[in-house]
């Protein structure tokens, strides 16, 4: 008994000694390459997503449950029909210290989403068709059509603004000389048009991010260098498995968004719909996850995930009514008949990135193809691949982004114009349940062209130290670095 007792202090002691000082600087490692936290412009990786809204806010934010709070417009309303926002900026300036206007903002606004043009979150914006400055410090959003989640979209990294190099904060930005380490600090509050906190330098903490490979990131970790680690996926997931004692804990974000694999090229055998919806229903999709260890995941055989029409449109599995065993004979037969009528061997390379994750999932879908007669060949992303991994966060819960995520300008593989245009149709609609039933058409078409094979939700993990206060998990993936630096008292 007393050599237990003797274990368990030793342990207690590492977890206690272990947890992050709410003294000093708090150190944050986001999975990617070293530059990632310096990225500018409208396709920004994870890190430079974190950093960016660290630095550069927008109109709104979001804070660490994702919810949406004020940024540099400290208050709005929303018009009665959804067509207007009006926000009310904060009595602030910009780093230089000329003041922060209605008419410079709306510049910036513009500006944004002029650049954002051919991305799939200028698709998003498309529903803004006027932008105007109405007093020194009111600007106006109309739309096209009602956006219940407008906000969270005008809260994305990308929408911050940037004045000569600069944002507003929250946080100011300071590399590390001759290294890619990003030294953030809290703006204080009465620099940001706010009221005085007293103490605010004695309570607040400096945030010290580093972009690591995910190897490195966790050994980070694990060495005690970091505090937390942010932006894991399932490509990386089996390095989080640090057991008992690691000293921190494993959180995995209750995630929206898409996860599977994208038709790249519509030939050979993938050149009919049918053949490609053959790749789908030969998948395991529990079976596929079991090896990952992940609880709660919730697999997926649609695009769009049939809660977020209202009323539902479809039921929640697209072969409810056939097993496994079913689909896979289907398949079989699909594949071979393409294989007597062509003389040629059924094969399709995957494009997946390296990683343990891949390797494991390029087990589980070789075996999965190798049930109906396909033979795998493994690629990596952008090496010419038939069929890619496909791995994205939702920017808000609404099927229109799910579709736009497959429109036709994007080129990221298979497409449906005919679903295109049916978003398009939906953007003017006022009317609720119009809007739902065009949006469920298009996902319809998309469907039927077979241009995705939905696997589940995205996983999204961090690692987070005792003592760690101002992270929580989230659908968004995105953990706001200015609470980190925040007081608990």
């Amino acid at each position: 008994m007393s050599r237990f007792l003797l274990l368990f202090s030793l342990i207690f002691a590492l977890l206690a000694c272990d947890g992050a000082s709410d003294r000093g600087p708090l150190n944050v490692a986001i999975i990617g390459e070293p530059e990632d936290l310096f990225q500018s412009g409208v396709r920004l990786s994870v890190g430079g997503q974190h950093v960016q809204a660290a630095t550069n806010e927008g109109l709104v934010a979001l804070d660490p449950t994702g919810q949406v709070v004020s940024a540099i417009a400290e208050r709005w309303i929303v018009t009665d029909d959804g067509l207007s926002y009006i926000f009310r900026l904060r009595n602030t300036d910009w780093p230089d210290g000329e003041p922060i206007t209605a008419v410079e903002v709306r510049t910036m606004l513009r500006e944004s989403i002029r650049r954002l043009e051919g991305t799939s979150l200028g698709l998003d914006l498309a529903k803004v068709t006027e932008i105007r400055a109405m007093t020194g410090r009111v600007v106006e959003l109309r739309l096209s059509g009602p956006m219940p989640e407008f906000l969270r979209l005008l809260a994305q990294p990308e929408l911050g603004f940037d004045r000569r190099g600069s944002g507003a904060g929250p946080m100011s930005l300071e590399r590390e000389a001759n290294e890619p380490i990003a030294r953030l600090a809290a703006i204080p509050p009465q620099d940001r048009g706010l009221p005085t906190s007293e103490d605010w330098e004695d309570l607040s903490r400096n945030v010290i991010v580093r972009a690591l490979p995910g190897r490195a990131a966790v050994d980070a970790f694990s060495d005690g260098e970091v505090d937390l680690l942010l932006g894991g996926d399932i490509v990386t997931f089996p390095m989080a498995q640090l057991g008992p004692l690691s000293r921190g804990t494993v959180q995995v974000d209750p995630a929206l968004g898409l996860f599977g694999l994208v038709i790249r090229k519509g030939e050979g055998v993938l050149s009919e719909p049918a053949r490609r919806e053959a790749l789908s229903m030969a998948i395991d999709r529990e079976e596929f996850i079991r090896p990952f260890g992940l609880g709660g995941w919730r697999s997926s055989t649609w695009i769009v995930p049939p809660d977020l029409f209202s009323p539902v449109q479809y039921p929640a599995s697209r072969w409810a009514d056939q097993s496994l065993d079913e689909r896979r004979t289907r398949a079989r037969q699909r594949i071979a008949q393409w294989e007597g009528a062509t003389g040629r061997d059924a094969v399709v390379r995957l494009g997946l990135p390296e990683g343990p994750g891949s390797d494991i999932m390029f087990r589980q879908l070789e075996q999965a193809w190798q049930s109906i007669g396909v033979t795998t060949v493994r690629v990596g992303l952008g090496q010419g691949a038939d069929v890619e991994f496909w791995d994205r966060l939702a920017r808000y819960s609404s099927p229109r982004w799910f579709l736009n995520q497959f429109n036709c300008s994007l080129e990221i593989g298979l497409c449906s114009r005919a679903a295109d245009a049916l978003v398009r149709e939906s953007l003017t609609l006022k009317d609720a349940e119009a809007k739902q039933q065009l949006l469920a058409e298009a996902h319809a078409e998309l469907v039927a062209a077979e241009v995705f094979i939905p696997l589940g939700v995205p996983v999204r993990w961090s690692l987070v130290r005792g003592g760690v206060n101002g992270y929580e998990p989230n659908p968004w993936g995105l953990h706001p670095l200015f609470p980190l630096s925040q007081p608990t008292t």
